[in-house]
């Protein structure tokens, strides 16, 4: 019998990571390590999630849909994605500010390295007082114009820079040039892809002295220089509701406050599994056979067979899915 899964958290160091996922949302991260990156439910390469719960703990994501195959995942998207979950949920700590990047879409991914794009959304979990993002370029920019910025190391003069606070929401399709700031924690939802183009490392070195590689030809022709998106997707939102942050062809994302009542979500028309990032507070989840408990910083993937599910608690949550 399926049932909402936990997965062990698979911990990234990172140049620019810290200890906010343990401050923060109470992950036990290795000790004396500067982790970047908490991937909660991930299927990329030799990164497949393990179960952490119940019955099934100790088998992989790959191995359960390879099983379960649509009760797990839906019946669509076993179809079209197989045993590969389509799907890449992590946290970010940037203790220092990220690389300036940009990822490639499907078709370019496809060809260069036999891989997805990468479109991504992130959800400040918390920052600190005046921190930014770096989402697309603050006016109309040529593939001329942010070449002679990139040899000029000026790029960051024509980048758009947003002031931002926890509940701040963000929508990043591929081919934008984005970076996380300083002491952001953030919620991301992206494609299964790990293809990141570097355009401008902030002069930055690592443990060895060394100057991390650069894409900037890669990423001249990936970056969609005619993008006009509204990156800022914020939802104001009061207790006891759910609110659509996002909605693209790769996911939707849903904003769900809990204030102490139930709220009863019905799947039964997506053919989709749905996974609850619990962002604060804590919360139980209930459907025709059981009860799963999620606690701040946990995240529950719902099985799709699962049709409907009553949420209780009081906090705020994530909630994923393909449409």
């Amino acid at each position: 019998m399926l049932y909402p899964l936990k997965f062990k958290p698979r911990f990234k160091e990172r140049v620019w990571g810290g200890r906010a996922l343990a401050e923060k949302l109470g992950k036990r991260l290795p000790a004396g390590k500067s982790v970047g990156e908490s991937w909660e439910i991930a299927d990329i390469g030799r990164d497949v999630s393990v179960v952490s719960n119940g019955p099934l703990a100790g088998n992989d994501l790959r191995e359960l849909i390879e099983v379960y195959m649509g009760d797990l995942v839906g019946d669509r998207i076993y179809e079209r994605f197989g045993i590969e979950f389509p799907l890449l949920i992590k946290y970010i700590d940037a203790c220092e500010p990220l690389s300036v990047q940009v990822h490639p879409g499907d078709d370019l991914a496809c060809d260069r390295h036999g891989a997805y794009g990468k479109t991504e959304m992130w959800y400040v979990v918390d920052c600190r007082e005046g921190a930014e993002l770096t989402v697309g370029f603050e006016r109309p920019v040529t593939r001329e114009e942010y070449l002679r910025h990139v040899a000029e190391g000026t790029l960051t003069d024509i980048l758009s820079k947003w002031k931002v606070r926890p509940g701040d929401a963000f929508f990043i399709p591929s081919g934008t040039v984005h970076s996380i700031g300083r002491g952001v924690l953030v919620a991301e939802i992206q494609q299964t892809s790990d293809v990141t183009y570097r355009i401008y490392d902030w002069d930055r070195r690592d443990a060895s002295g060394r100057s991390r590689e650069l894409h900037t030809d890669l990423a001249a022709e990936a970056i969609d220089f005619a993008a006009e998106i509204p990156y800022r997707v914020t939802a104001e939102q009061e207790g006891g509701s759910v609110v659509t942050l996002r909605k693209c062809p790769y996911f939707t994302t849903n904003l769900v406050r809990l204030d102490g009542e139930t709220i009863r979500r019905e799947h039964v028309e997506r053919d989709s599994f749905v996974i609850y990032m619990q962002l604060d507070g804590a919360a139980t989840l209930r459907w025709s056979k059981g009860a799963e408990s999620v606690v701040k910083g946990e995240t529950v993937l719902l099985p799709a067979c699962i049709e409907s599910v009553s949420l209780e608690g009081c906090g705020t949550m994530l909630e994923i899915y393909i449409d």
